[in-house]
């Protein structure tokens, strides 16, 4: 935006803006409230006079074209005055407060909803969109009003890109379709999303924008007239049934036949040749007697029905689905609903301020919509930063549905390739967090397994169980990962400060009791240079490794025992003992794959803490480069836990050697990981084995029993 002198020939223009506005409104407002509207009119033109936008225009007809916007949808005067101030807090030098006082502090909330963060310095651009998006998702769960506004503001902005400079438009436009028109579908404002969707694809891929629409220009002429002719059928056939309806054309819209064509890489002609149309009844029965109508009058595609009557998307649409064989088997898409979904499909959320009743129509679909403002608050508490928490609002923003049962027949609705892992999410976060197991239609499947609909799904919990790291490699809803993630965030950390613990006393050894005898004054002293909060933030530092246990032990002893204290090399000669299930920040080497029994050395990574390595790995010596890291280490006696082992095994090429092998190992009741095979030449085969073992006993075990083998060639653990 730019200050300029102001242009008196544009006060005509905005008299007949702020008046358009008013009639639209008048509609439905009662006139005091009409003249609140125009007080806030004025008041908007007045604090933005003399800046104008890129396109040349004064401000002023930006929030004038967001609150018109809002108007058509007869949205309340609280949300149409918030639209025209949307920008004074951001743009000009009134306050929340000033704005409060003038206006109310609805009004006002609505607008700091809106508002960018701009007195906040971030890293990247990414980031400070993260943070506005979450700023702005904490102020739509207040009121749902915020985004309704956002997503008008947005539709003007498209409108008018042009103005913008070509890599501007491309990156708005990338925000319009991952963020806004998902939004947008998601609040079921299809008939906004849809307007978003073509802006945004015009301006992101404006050559292939022009060449399908080009396309679908030239066959629209013919197609309008086979769709009058299906709508005059069809409507004839329902008068006969003496069923009143509204029967229209539905035309496909150009991103939508795009990511048809990108993502199932389809011809233009392949998708462009299906015909919709949609009727519209006046009750819900009505829609069923409407669809038998409709398989008798053209044969239906078996499994292409869909019942969102019965099953609402999880944005509240309801709508019945069915493809037919037309004439000349062309397909037909019809959709059958009743008034009031209809206005649903188009307005959705905004139908509860169109009815002006909770208790109305839009109730449903904005009771959907806060139930799903909660999970995303729920998502937002649980990420660790604001890029993480908008990655989940996007997995979160492209749902296809699948709709499955609890065992008491409650219907749980996830997106398209959801796991038993994301119902157990879906059900409870304590129901992931302790599942081990699922049921689908009473038969024990893995945890990975994708759901369909239609099925029955139990989860199997154990109250000591707690989620695996693997997880995250197949969950596909944002409440899963960020539960996931949540959790072993804060189990790493309180096994970051029980090893820290464990490494600081080592270092305290024969210098001072324990770490109940350490002076305040220094662990404060230490805290505040550190800037952290508590001592267990010191202890997780050094078991993540950030902090080197030594020194810090240095710095908190009392100064008149400094000259006692012993040197850091006396010290690490006392092993630290390792278990094998101290957890994450406890990790093994896979280039030596360490196991009890062989002699190692710990390595202290930075963010992972004690990384374990075979003393003779080939690795430790370009490490020892960095004494100061490594940390004696020993095997306790009895160490719990399983490890993985590697071998490289060469056998000859005869029929069945993986099942002798296999029996083999399983004969030293030893588990098999992964089993890998190269093929050498025509007579010898490399077989790569990774193997599950307690101990060092035990893989020697392993190998003895191989080497009996008549086909065994070469044996020999790898790392």
């Amino acid at each position: 935006m730019r200050k300029l002198a102001v242009d008196d020939e544009w006060l005509d223009d905005l008299r007949l803006r702020i008046d358009d506005l008013c009639a639209i409104a008048g509609g439905y407002l009662e006139p005091d409230q009409v003249e609140r509207l125009r007080d806030a009119c004025g008041f908007a033109a007045e604090a933005h006079s003399g800046i104008y936008r890129k396109s040349g225009e004064p401000y002023i007809f930006h929030p004038l074209a967001v609150a018109r916007i809002l108007a058509n949808v007869r949205f309340d005067y609280i949300t149409l005055q918030a639209a025209l101030l949307h920008d004074v807090i951001e743009d000009t030098h009134y306050s929340k407060e000033q704005l409060s006082a003038r206006f109310g502090p609805e009004v006002a909330d609505l607008v700091d909803g809106v508002s960018k963060l701009t007195q906040i310095q971030f890293n990247s651009k990414l980031e400070a969109q993260a943070e506005n998006f979450r700023k702005m998702f904490l102020a739509m769960a207040k009121d749902l009003r915020v985004i309704m506004i956002k997503l008008a503001d947005r539709l003007h902005n498209m409108r008018t890109l042009g103005a913008m400079r070509p890599e501007s438009r491309r990156r708005i436009a990338r925000e319009t379709l991952e963020i806004y028109a998902p939004i947008a579908g998601r609040l079921g404002m299809n008939h906004l999303r849809q307007e978003l969707e073509n802006l945004g694809f015009s301006h992101l891929h404006p050559l292939r924008f022009r060449v399908l629409q080009e396309a679908v220009r030239r066959l629209s002429g013919n197609r309008r007239e086979i769709v009058g002719q299906l709508e005059s059928r069809i409507q004839t056939r329902l008068e006969e049934e003496k069923i009143q309806a509204r029967v229209m054309g539905r035309g496909k819209h150009l991103w939508g036949i795009y990511r048809k064509m990108r993502d199932k890489r389809l011809p233009f002609k392949d998708v462009y040749d299906v015909y919709a149309v949609r009727i519209v009844v006046d009750i819900v029965d009505t829609c069923y007697r409407v669809l038998g109508v409709m398989h008798n009058l053209y044969k239906p595609y078996m499994n292409r029905f869909k019942d969102y009557i019965a099953i609402p998307k999880a944005n509240g649409y309801q709508s019945l689905h069915t493809v037919l064989f037309g004439p000349n088997s062309v397909p037909i898409e019809v959709q059958i609903r009743t008034e009031e979904m209809h206005v649903m499909a188009e307005v959705g959320v905004a139908a509860h301020w169109r009815y002006k009743s909770g208790d109305g129509q839009g109730s449903h679909t904005q009771q959907r919509a806060r139930e799903w403002l909660q999970k995303l608050l729920d998502m937002q508490r649980r990420a660790g930063n604001p890029v993480e928490f908008l990655e989940s609002v996007k997995v979160d923003l492209f749902p296809d549905e699948v709709y499955v049962f609890t065992p008491r027949g409650e219907i749980i609705d996830l997106p398209r390739g959801a796991t038993a892992v994301d119902f157990a999410y879906a059900i409870h976060s304590d129901v992931g967090n302790t599942c081990v197991g699922a049921k689908v239609d009473r038969r024990l499947v893995p945890l990975r397994t994708p759901l369909t609909t239609g099925q029955t799904v139990e989860v199997i919990i154990t109250p000591t169980a707690r989620p695996n790291p693997a997880w995250l490699n197949f969950v596909v809803t944002a409440k899963a990962r960020s539960s996931i993630r949540h959790y072993l965030k804060h189990l790493r950390r309180e096994e970051a400060v029980l090893l820290g613990k464990r490494l600081l006393e080592k270092a305290l050894v024969g210098r001072i009791g324990g770490l109940g005898e350490l002076p305040a004054e220094r662990v404060q002293t230490l805290l505040r240079e550190f800037n952290l909060s508590d001592f267990n933030g010191l202890l997780a530092d050094i078991g993540l490794g950030n902090r080197f246990a030594a020194l810090i032990a240095k710095r908190l002893l009392p100064e008149d025992g400094e000259d006692e204290v012993r040197p850091p090399e006396d010290i690490d000669a006392q092993p630290l003992l390792i278990k094998g299930t101290e957890g994450t920040v406890v990790g093994f080497g896979k280039c030596c794959r360490p196991l009890p029994g062989d002699p190692i050395i710990g390595y202290l990574n930075a963010g992972r803490g004690i990384v374990i390595h075979r003393d003779n790995c080939k690795n430790v010596a370009s490490y020892k480069k960095n004494p100061e890291k490594w940390i004696e280490v020993e095997w306790e006696e009895q160490s719990g836990a399983d490890f993985s082992a590697e071998l490289r095994l060469e056998v000859a090429n005869k029929r069945g050697v993986l099942a002798t092998i296999a029996a083999a190992i399983s004969a030293t009741d030893t588990n098999i990981e992964t089993i890998n095979t190269t093929e050498r030449d025509g007579t010898t085969t490399t077989v790569h084995l990774l193997l599950n073992v307690r101990d060092r006993a035990q893989l020697a075990r392993v190998m003895r029993q191989l080497r009996t083998l008549p086909e065994t060639l070469k044996l020999a653990r790898r790392g």
